[in-house]
């Protein structure tokens, strides 16, 4: 039976030899104005989907159809080429249409769309992509460490992270790894380029004894429910912030995790979490339900569990940040990132008794082990004092 998809787009069916066909249109008889069919094969359903959005690419650009996988020539295991000369532009958009948009969250498309458009076509787009070097990716990355950010924001200064182009290193190795597969160059060049090492950042948390202070500050800036809640349940920010009301069961005392909301190109974009994992209900303190029911109370009409005071919509992500940075002085506390309040909330469970697979679920990790990574320095101290307390249980019965 076939599988219809979008008008133009063709359509898959299982053979009786139990390859799969698609078929789509690639025009009409200049002399009898009849639709010309024409098919592709493949193994696997996911290979003729894939041979079949490139048919109808192809057809729509009026571009030379791709070879597939690299075909060898006659005596000679080098991979043929094809004919059509792709920029890296014209083959990055390429890329970005066939194989990766169909694959990615909402908020991860404006972010590949970012970093073709902003950050690489700018700088190498003009490059025959059979002329693109590793030498030449290796200058790019360097040039986005020291003069890569496109918007400027006083306290990053004018270069791009090395998160930020290590993300462009991968996207660029997607991409031109298609390349390679589909026999369009010989071989990767991002193969020969060292992208900077990501910068290992200090790991900070609120001690308990100075928790209460902090949300003392928080109390007297009229944001406590914002930050209680965050400290009783480590949610990332962009979660946090993303939260409506109708995400809150008083009866139940828990909150529904769905979505995140995060900044790109300026704009709060609302997606799902990070990871299916990120999806999650978790149960809450009483003292967080009030908190948040008379927050609410406060705004009873508005959908959002903590509006901006400024704009009646949800914080930006950089405002409750710089709140963060307000508090910390406020409370007399050493400078620590947002995100080390998550870090806060998983240490002070981890030494009051929460199991690890326990807090990985309700930190939406997408595994114990990756928890256990990340918080050893916790478990070891934990260790060390279950050791000492059974060493000292034992020297009673000697």
């Amino acid at each position: 039976m076939s599988n219809r998809k979008n008008r133009g787009d063709g359509s898959i069916r299982k053979r009786s030899d139990g390859r799969w066909e698609g078929r789509y249109t690639a025009g009409r008889n200049e002399e009898t104005g009849k639709l010309i069919y024409k098919s592709v094969l493949a193994r696997t359903q996911a290979e003729c989907k894939r041979q079949l959005r490139e048919a109808v690419w192809n057809r729509e650009h009026k571009a030379t159809p791709l070879t597939g996988l690299a075909q060898e020539t006659q005596g000679t295991s080098a991979p043929q080429m094809n004919c059509q000369e792709y920029t890296v532009a014209q083959w990055l958009q390429t890329w970005y249409d066939l194989y990766a948009k169909q694959n990615i969250r909402e908020s991860t498309q404006l972010q590949y769309s970012y970093f073709m458009n902003q950050l690489v076509i700018p700088q190498i787009g003009e490059i025959p992509l059979s002329q693109l070097t590793g030498l030449r990716l290796q200058i790019l990355y360097q040039d986005l460490r020291a003069n890569g950010r496109v918007h400027s924001q006083k306290r990053a200064g004018s270069g791009l992270s090395p998160k930020t182009v290590r993300c462009v290193h991968m996207l660029l190795h997607a991409a031109l790894e298609q390349a390679v597969r589909v026999g369009i160059i010989a071989k990767n060049p991002t193969m020969e380029c060292k992208p900077p090492k990501l910068e290992r950042k200090e790991m900070k948390v609120i001690q308990p004894e100075q928790i209460g202070d902090y949300l003392q500050a928080a109390a007297e800036r009229n944001v406590l429910p914002l930050f209680f809640l965050e400290l009783t349940t480590g949610l990332r920010r962009g979660e946090l912030l993303a939260l409506l009301w109708s995400d809150l069961d008083p009866q139940n005392r828990s909150i529904s995790v769905t979505k995140s909301v995060s900044r790109l190109n300026g704009e709060l974009v609302v997606s799902q979490p990070k990871t299916q994992h990120s999806i999650r209900t978790l149960l809450i303190p009483q003292q967080a339900v009030d908190l948040l029911v008379q927050e609410h109370n406060l705004h009873p009409n508005n959908p959002y569990m903590f509006p901006s005071p400024t704009t009646g919509t949800m914080y930006g992500p950089e405002t409750v940040a710089r709140i963060h940075k307000r508090l910390l002085k406020d409370a007399g506390l050493e400078d620590c990132r947002f995100h080390d309040l998550r870090h806060t909330f998983a240490t002070v469970a981890l030494q009051n008794g929460v199991d690890i697979k326990t807090l990985s679920g309700m930190l939406g990790h997408y595994s114990s082990g990756f928890t256990l990574d990340t918080y050893t320095h916790v478990t070891r101290k934990m260790q060390e004092e279950a050791a000492e307390k059974m060493g000292q249980f034992m020297e009673m019965k000697l």
